[in-house]
């Protein structure tokens, strides 16, 4: 009875840490259709293109591979599953629904440093001093695509663009693009209850983002 008693108090303890809300976990355990396209694991972001001096701008991620908090995983399940059932939006139809792709989530400190240093601008680039909600796993970068055949939905800029046309505030947009961005505010932050970022239309952090603490690993 002991050893059952101990191997049921052992199992429950097992669970439990693995649904911690604080663990990093990879999306794609919970969301399998969730779309994956690091950016920076890749040569084409935007640090590429900006004036930098000596500094090389290589891949920052050494694999395509994302991580991020539990409970921002949790969340946005609850935005993909809400998504998938949307059939027809804007006129267009989607036969598999809609659905999320993430280009950052979790970032290593050390990047971040490095991202600053190309772009010391922490209206886009948080000084990596007090660090990141990205590199507490708290924030993600994400945009929205027709799951049927991977397309994303046009969108105002494309990622990483630095400047006042990323803003949630740009109004000089086709109504097309602009029910686009508002589809995924509305989905972030009424279902799955997200905080968006003004100034960047790909942006979304969990609320308590900023308490969790910094990190600096990278992924293998």
């Amino acid at each position: 009875m002991n050893k059952i008693f101990l191997m049921i108090i052992f199992f429950s303890i097992a669970v439990n840490a693995q649904s911690s809300d604080d663990e990093l976990v990879n999306p794609k355990d919970l969301i399998p259709d969730i779309v994956i396209d690091l950016r920076y694991s890749t040569a084409d972001h935007v640090f590429r293109n900006l004036p930098s001096g000596d500094i090389a701008l290589p891949k920052f991620y050494t694999c395509n591979e994302s991580l991020m908090l539990n409970k921002l995983v949790k969340a946005l399940k609850l935005a993909q599953d809400s998504l998938r059932n949307i059939r027809t939006y804007n006129s267009k139809n989607y036969p598999s629904g809609i659905g999320i792709k993430i280009w950052d989530g979790y970032r290593p400190r050390a990047v971040q440093y490095l991202l600053f240093d190309v772009y010391p601008n922490p209206v886009y680039i948080a000084d990596p001093t007090s660090g990141s909600m990205h590199n507490r796993g708290g924030a993600v970068d994400l945009t929205l695509v027709d799951l049927a055949t991977g397309d994303e939905l046009e969108m105002p800029t494309l990622f990483d663009d630095f400047s006042s046309n990323s803003s949630h505030t740009n109004m000089n947009l086709s109504q097309e693009v602009i029910n686009n961005r508002q589809l995924l505010k509305d989905v972030l932050t009424k279902v799955a209850g997200l905080k968006y970022y003004e100034s960047e239309w790909w942006h979304y952090n969990l609320s308590d983002a900023s308490s969790y603490p910094l990190m600096d690993f990278q992924m293998k």
